[in-house]
C-alpha cells in the first residue's frame, strides 16, 4: 500500500507500475480460466521467485536457507492443498519443516538455530500462505474466489495509493514504513469494500454485505503483512527484495499482502458462501 503525500516520495514508476500489474491481471485470468493447474504453475513461478528473493536478502546477512529444498516444499504443499485440502497442506508443511531443520543440522552447530528459524520463516512466508490459494482455487466457483481476493486485495494498494498522494498528512507508522498514512489506509478501506461487495455480488452471487465484510478484512489483512515485510526489509538494510518487476520493485514487494490476506479470506469465503 503506497500512501505517501506528494508522487514524487511514493518511489514508483507508475506507468511501468500500470503496465506490469495489467501484464500480471491478464497472465492470472487467463491461466484461472482455461487450465487450473496452469493457475497453480503461475503461483507456483510467482511465489517461488519470492522465495528465492528472500533467501538472498537474508544472504547478505548471513543467514543461510536451502532455496531449492524450499522451493520444493512450496510445489509440493500447493499441489497437496490443490488435490487433498487443508489437511494435506498442513501435513506437508509439518513435514517439510523436520526435513529442513534435520538438513541443517548436517552443516553444522554453528548458526543452527539462526539458519533453522530463517528458514522456518521463510517456509511459512510465504510458502504456506500462498498454498491457501490452492485452497481457494478447490471449489466449482474456485476462480471465481480467487478473483475476488485478488482484485480486493489489489484495490487495497491502488485505494491507498491514490487517498495517500492525494490526502496523507497523518503518518500511520514513522519507524516502519514512513511513506504510509491513515489517509491512505481509509482508501485502502473504500476501495476494498466497495470492490469486494460488487465483486461478491457479481461472481458469487452473494449478498453484497459479505463482500463488504471480506474487503473490511483484506485491508487489515494487506497492511498488516505489508507492514511485516517492511520489517524485514529494514531489519535486513534492504529497500526492496528486487527489481524484477519495473515500478514495483521484488515481486515479494507485491506478494507480502496478498499471502496475508489469502487465509482470511479463504476462512470468510468458507464460512460465508
Amino acid at each position: 500500500m503506497e500512501s505517501a503525500a506528494g508522487g514524487s516520495r511514493t518511489g514508483r514508476n507508475l506507468p511501468a507500475a500500470v503496465a506490469v500489474g495489467v501484464g500480471l491481471g491478464a497472465a492470472v485470468i487467463l491461466s484461472l480460466y482455461t487450465v487450473k493447474a496452469l493457475f497453480l504453475a503461475v503461483v507456483l513461478a510467482a511465489v517461488g521467485v519470492g522465495v528465492a528473493e528472500l533467501v538472498q536478502a537474508l544472504a547478505t546477512r548471513g543467514i543461510r536457507v536451502p532455496l531449492v529444498p524450499v522451493l520444493a516444499a512450496l510445489a509440493a504443499m500447493l499441489a497437496g492443498a490443490y488435490w487433498g485440502g487443508p489437511v494435506w497442506l498442513v501435513g506437508i508443511f509439518a513435514l517439510a519443516v523436520l526435513v529442513l531443520m534435520v538438513g541443517r543440522m548436517f552443516a553444522g552447530t554453528e548458526g543452527y538455530v539462526r539458519d533453522a528459524a530463517a528458514t522456518v520463516l521463510v517456509t511459512v512466508y510465504p510458502a504456506l500462505l500462498a498454498g491457501f490459494v490452492a485452497l481457494l482455487l478447490r471449489p466449482g466457483d474456485g476462480p471465481d474466489r480467487v478473483v475476488l481476493f485478488i482484485a480486493t486485495t489489489v484495490a487495497s494498494d491502488i485505494g491507498g495509493y491514490f487517498a495517500g498522494i492525494s490526502f496523507g498528512r497523518h503518518k500511520m507508522s514513522p519507524v516502519i514504513s514512513p511513506k504510509k498514512t491513515w489517509e491512505g489506509f481509509a482508501g485502502s478501506a473504500l476501495a476494498c469494500m466497495v470492490v469486494g461487495g460488487w465483486l461478491t455480488a457479481w461472481l458469487l452471487e452473494a449478498d453484497v454485505w459479505k463482500g463488504v465484510l471480506v474487503g473490511a478484512v483484506v485491508v487489515v489483512a494487506a497492511t498488516l503483512g505489508d507492514l511485516v515485510e517492511s520489517v524485514i526489509k529494514r531489519d535486513l538494510g534492504i529497500k526492496d527484495m528486487g527489481s524484477v518487476l519495473p515500478g514495483h520493485g521484488g515481486l515479494m514487494d507485491r506478494l507480502d499482502s496478498l499471502v496475508a490476506a489469502l487465509i482470511p479470506v479463504w476462512a470468510l469465503l468458507t464460512l460465508l458462501i
